[in-house]
């Protein structure tokens, strides 16, 4: 369905909604559970529906990071719902595309080497993202779900959840900070400090909406990194970066606080550096997923998955040289 984004008379429009969280939805965002009911509906519009208060949980206002329990009673505000129109759907090709780059499927889960330049998820301008597509093409698949997150621009390791049970283990692994996230990425000037735990804390702020922009700020939360370096060349360095923490652009803002900007971050890193780097042939941000690993939320037993470095990031660092 189309939604109609303006905010005149809704409560004229459309009645306000109580629903009851079952035990299956348990554990979910409240911003995330409310995209998957008011489908279409920008991120940015969800969330200043969650600011005003629009949106109560047990009568009382909550956060976008709060999580719904089984037996919450959730207002959802009057939102107009037009009759249907006109939408761009993911292409055949497109739903070929990604059912190629699927590296590892069984009863439980996906894991998609997500391309970059594609977004996650349909909203902000969107009319579909990974999941949307995934959906279209798995018809098979009643259940699809994003178990976490990568930028837009960010290629590599994307897990898809088949089941609600082993959504709700994966993200208590989440949680737990029980995912290992390996990135690999590139960044401006030689390396030189060896492997070196980071620490910062990281505030997030809204310009306007949905778009976020983070930086160091010692009333932020917590983020941890592990750094070590993979490959020197003349004028940047290729590292390899563990997660110990999953702050919204942790890596891109962390890098850049410790004089090391990532290639080709547009928000994050240094002008004159990607002018550089576009010129050798990259043509985005220089940061890749490339591996995950975790304990299986039913067996215990590790699980472990990797994608490689996309070729087109290859020939860049290549053109750059040796140290």
């Amino acid at each position: 369905m189309i939604i109609n984004l303006s905010e005149e008379n809704a409560e004229e429009r459309a009645p306000v909604r109580y629903v009851d969280v079952s035990e299956d939805e348990a554990g979910q965002r409240i911003d995330n559970w409310l995209m998957a009911r008011l489908k279409g509906l920008p991120r940015s519009r969800v969330y200043r529906l969650i600011r005003r208060g629009e949106v109560r949980v047990n009568k009382g206002r909550v956060q976008q990071t709060y999580r719904i329990q089984a037996g919450d009673i959730v207002r959802i505000p009057p939102v107009r719902l037009d009759a249907p129109g006109p939408a761009d759907k993911p292409s055949e090709a497109t739903r070929d595309f990604l059912m190629a780059r699927i590296v590892f499927e069984d009863r439980q889960l996906i894991v998609l080497d997500k391309p970059a330049g594609m977004a996650v998820h349909g909203g902000s301008g969107l009319s579909f993202g990974v999941i949307e597509a995934l959906r279209a093409a798995r018809r098979d698949c009643p259940y699809l779900e994003l178990v976490h997150r990568l930028d837009r621009e960010t290629s590599g390791c994307l897990l898809i959840a088949k089941r609600r049970s082993y959504l709700r283990g994966l993200h208590q692994a989440l949680r737990d900070n029980d995912m290992e996230k390996r990135y690999l990425a590139l960044v401006r000037g030689q390396w030189d400090r060896g492997r070196i735990r980071l620490e910062h804390r990281l505030a997030v702020d809204r310009d306007g909406g949905a778009e976020r922009i983070v930086r160091v700020d010692r009333e932020g939360k917590r983020a941890v990194s592990h750094v070590r370096p993979v490959e020197l060349t003349g004028v940047a360095s290729l590292v390899e970066v563990r997660l110990e923490t999953g702050r919204t652009h942790q890596i891109r803002v962390q890098m850049a606080a410790e004089g090391h900007p990532l290639a080709g971050d547009d928000r994050y890193g240094d002008p004159d550096f990607n002018r550089r780097l576009r010129a050798k042939g990259l043509k985005r941000m220089f940061l890749h997923a490339h591996s995950l690993s975790f304990a299986d939320p039913k067996t215990g037993d590790p699980r472990s998955f990797s994608a490689p470095l996309p070729a087109d990031l290859r020939a860049a660092l290549d053109r750059l040289g040796p140290s």
